[in-house]
């Protein structure tokens, strides 16, 4: 991935970016699993880019949902054994 963020919100810790490789939009926040921190990257489209850019309200409440592991199906990489919980 060759990741470009295009909005950080350092408050809620999470940033809204591209994928320039791939051309997917993505939402991310990091993550520790107290041995390793990294982030974690989930698909968007190109219209929820726009919408969370504009309303950090329901930007939040994605993020929210994401750290929570409701939307896991939108993993653009699956973690592995030691998937850590988010900062």
């Amino acid at each position: 991935m060759k990741c470009k963020d295009i909005y950080v919100n350092r408050e809620e810790l999470f940033s809204l970016g591209i994928d320039e490789a791939s051309g997917r939009f993505y939402v991310s926040f990091p993550v520790s699993s107290g041995m390793i921190d990294y982030e974690e990257y989930y698909e968007i489209d190109h219209a929820s880019l726009e919408f969370f850019q504009h309303n950090s309200d329901a930007a939040v409440d994605f993020v929210m949902k994401c750290r929570r592991r409701e939307l896991d199906e939108l993993l653009i990489e699956q973690p592995g054994n030691n998937r850590g919980s988010a900062i």
